[in-house]
Order: C-alpha cells, then structure tokens, then sequence
C-alpha cells in the first residue's frame, strides 16, 4: 500500500472515530436527576400477586408481588432509555422480598405528554403454599409494598413512587383432571 493510500484510510479512520465520539455524548448524554422527576409520571398503576410456580400434587403454589404501570411523560423533551428498579418488601420489614429490573422505555422516545406501554415487574422472591385457599389464612402473607425508582441514561436513581400490593392474585387453579361432577354440580349445570 502507497504513502497517498495509508493517508487517505488514516484520514477516513479518524473522521469515523470523531463521529462516533460526537454522536455517543451526544445520544448519551445523562438527564439531571431534578429533571427526571419533573419529567415523570406513574399512571394506571395496578399491583397484584403473580404464580411463580404451581404443583397440583404434592399440592405447592409460590406466589410472588408484581406491580404494572404506565410512564408518562410530562416534561417537555421526549424520553428515551428510561430503567426502572422495584424494590418488593413487606410492610413493617427491613430485609427485602425481592427486587426486578426492566427498561421500561428503550430507543423508541415518548413524547411529551404521551405514555409508554405497560411496564410488568414482579419479583422473584414470593410466599409459598399449598393452594389458593391456603393463602387466604397464611400469616406468612402480610401486605408487601413496591418502591419504584427510575433512572435514564446515566442520571442518579430518582424514587417514583412507593404503593401497596393489593391482596388480589392472578391466578386460577386448574380443575382437577378425571373427577365425575358431583350431583349437585350437574343440577347447578342445568
């Protein structure tokens, strides 16, 4: 290769170089934590209990916290690479349950005053039993609590908001295989 031909790849080499240091501070620049928050907003909040693992016999059932969300935002530049963070406990305990982490919104940026698609988290540590109705009188599950906190493209994590798990679960169990209807379900039926 001739001195004319090195100089021209060096000169191309460090052009591309140069473009992509520009190009990464510039798609990567970090959002102060204040205007994260002023940003954000948590709406059509829902939390419930999630099957993490089911057995019919020996009869075991593990469920687990789960919480799910829209972010909108309310700021006034779009949102994009936004991290969300749940920390499960129960109420009253200092040791955590369990933890989940998600993008809640990737490359595709939500405009301002527009929402994201539902964001899903549920930890994966949970209370164990035998079945639905076990739960309903097992003291072991006491009300736990989600505390969200988000954080994008290399800000600080900010706390979006602390809720309740409702008891509720979303969870039915499967009706037993091979078993002949009782008379009373057959009248039930008619």
């Amino acid at each position: 290769m001739n001195n004319h031909w090195k100089s021209i790849l060096s000169v191309g080499l460090n052009s591309i170089f140069i473009f992509i240091i520009l190009l990464g501070n510039s798609c990567f620049k970090s959002m102060p934590a204040e205007e994260l928050k002023a940003s954000v907003e948590l709406i059509d909040v829902d939390t419930g209990w999630e099957k993490k693992y089911y057995q019919p016999w020996p009869p075991k059932l593990i469920l687990v916290p789960a919480i799910y969300f829209k972010i909108k935002n309310v700021g006034e530049k779009p949102l994009t690479y936004v991290y969300c963070n749940a920390i499960f406990k129960f109420i009253n305990e200092t040791k955590n349950l369990g933890d989940n982490f998600v993008a809640g919104i990737g490359g595709n940026a939500v405009q301002p005053g527009e929402t994201s698609e539902t964001i899903s988290m549920q930890s994966f540590i949970g209370c164990e039993g035998k079945n639905l109705a076990h739960f309903k009188n097992n003291p072991a599950w006491s009300t736990a609590e989600a505390k969200i906190y988000i954080k994008s493209k290399g800000s600080q994590y900010i706390l979006a908001g602390e809720y309740t798990i409702s008891k509720k679960i979303n969870f039915k169990e499967p009706e037993p295989v091979g078993l002949k209807p009782s008379k009373k379900e057959k009248k039930d039926k008619k």
